[in-house]
């Protein structure tokens, strides 16, 4: 029976979140269950209980998670102040011409937004409100459409300042710049992955992504002359537009990347400069503040239960030895780095069906992390390739919040069944992305050295 224990204790985990009992209650009464268990049976010493104050104050004591208040309100205020809006009109109609334009200006703009709120919900409601209505009055695919605005929303996930890199860099013990630096190359091949289908769709389907008529993509009034003059009317317009979401990005990360400021004090300097931009477009408003502080102030006690949760479960369960029984299971697989990446990839996925990616962060990225480093892999390779993995968790059907989000806002015309379709093959492309990460590990680079996370590739390379 004491050797079932630690394994006991993670099915029941997961019997109590199948069974949708809050995650943060499931993970401390699990805990305490297990752990007055493991006491009655002379397996833990009570004196372990007592260390829970110290690490809950060790929690609240943390200046890396302070950073997600601060991202999450600078999102919510630039989500409320318009940009987006603006954003997906202007760059809407400099791609109409093309076909499939309005697709690929989701895309660009879900970049755009991913890189200054960070906020998938955000991103989601924002552009299916706007441009699916655009699309659907031009007879897109329904299915196309719904599924380029879902899967650009999830870029918010790996494109800094992703909250879910904030958490892992913090589950993983590294620093969250080099988080962000190492998910700059992959996040911007995987946002060029989401146009490359599109693409492909323009050659293969044309009929389904046409390009906008005339008179829907003019950014002057109908029968104007076109001078230089108004060229360059329409390149100020352009840059008024993206200026401002440029000059924020480079606030938060640019300062970050040349080491001017931490990402706490960049998320702070974001949502100030979030406010200036609200109040130059005159969007500012004491009820528009105060949502936001209220949205903010929900989403981090919601992220600060769950991680309180996750330390008393996993205090018992490391104190019942599950560490070293996930341990054995995992180095024992076939494949060595290889094997143990392909299976933890695929335990995510999996459990992405049922938890998001905040409970994954919190509950399986520390059991994996041990072993991650007992064999050699690089920690911010590792935590860059979970990242993209866990976007799967906004895109499963039929639990997928950003599938959610869209339906929400989606006209009645549009089927449940058309946007769960839409949404698969660009699941399949995040899973691309993963298994790219694990072939290519140099593509992650980091503050401290590139050459960490490529040293398992070069070292089978001869000597010339």
């Amino acid at each position: 029976m004491t050797e079932w224990l630690a394994p006991l204790m993670f099915l029941c985990l997961i019997a109590f979140l199948l069974s949708g009992f809050p995650v943060a209650f499931a993970l401390v009464a699990n805990g305490l269950l297990f752990g007055v268990v493991g006491i009655e049976m002379g397996l833990l010493k009570i004196e372990l209980l007592q260390a829970l104050p110290e690490r809950v104050l060790g929690i609240v004591r943390n200046e890396t998670l302070l950073a997600i208040p601060f991202f999450t309100f600078m999102g919510l205020i630039l989500e409320r102040s318009g940009l987006a809006e603006d954003l997906l009109d202007t760059i809407g109609k400099l791609f109409g011409p093309l076909r499939g334009g309005v697709a690929y200006a989701v895309i660009f703009v879900g970049a755009l937004l991913a890189a200054t709120t960070g906020v998938v919900a955000a991103s989601v409601i924002s552009m299916g409100l706007i441009s699916l209505p655009v699309m659907m009055r031009y007879n897109y695919d329904p299915r196309i459409a719904t599924g380029v605005i879902a899967a650009s929303g999830t870029l918010a996930q790996i494109i800094p300042p992703s909250l879910v890199l904030i958490v892992l860099a913090d589950q993983l013990g590294k620093s969250v710049g080099d988080m962000y630096q190492g998910a700059l190359l992959p996040s911007a091949i995987l946002t060029g992955l989401y146009a490359l289908f599109i693409f492909s769709i323009t050659w293969l389907r044309p009929a389904w992504v046409p390009a906008l008529p005339p008179q829907a993509r003019q950014l002057l009034p109908a029968n104007t002359a076109i001078t230089l003059r108004l060229r360059l009317q329409v390149a100020c317009k352009v840059l008024g537009v993206l200026l401002p979401t440029l000059l924020l990005i480079f606030l938060v990360l640019g300062t970050i990347f040349l080491g001017i400021a931490t990402p706490t004090e960049g998320g702070a300097m974001g949502a100030v400069g979030a406010l200036c931009i609200a109040l130059l477009k005159r969007k500012l408003s004491l009820t528009l503040f105060n949502e936001a502080l209220a949205n903010t102030t929900q989403l981090s006690c919601f992220v600060m239960f769950i991680l309180i949760g996750s330390t008393v479960f996993g205090l018992v369960f490391r104190g019942l030895n599950g560490d070293l029984w996930i341990e054995r299971l995992l180095l024992d697989l076939p494949g060595g780095k290889t094997g143990f990446l392909i299976a933890a990839n695929f335990m995510i996925f999996l459990l992405a069906f049922f938890l998001d990616f905040f409970e994954l962060a919190f509950i399986i990225v520390p059991l994996l992390a041990p072993v991650a480093q007992k064999l050699g892999i690089d920690l911010v390779w590792f935590g860059v390739m979970l990242g993209v993995n866990m976007q799967t968790s906004f895109m499963h059907p039929p639990f997928g919040f950003a599938l959610f989000y869209l339906r929400s806002v989606a006209p009645e015309s549009i089927k449940t069944s058309d946007i769960y379709r839409g949404a698969i093959p660009y699941v399949l492309i995040q899973i691309l992305m993963v298994a790219l990460l694990i072939a290519f590990p140099e593509w992650v680079s980091h503050l401290e050295t590139s050459a960490e996370t490529a040293a398992p590739l070069q070292l089978q390379l001869p000597d010339f």
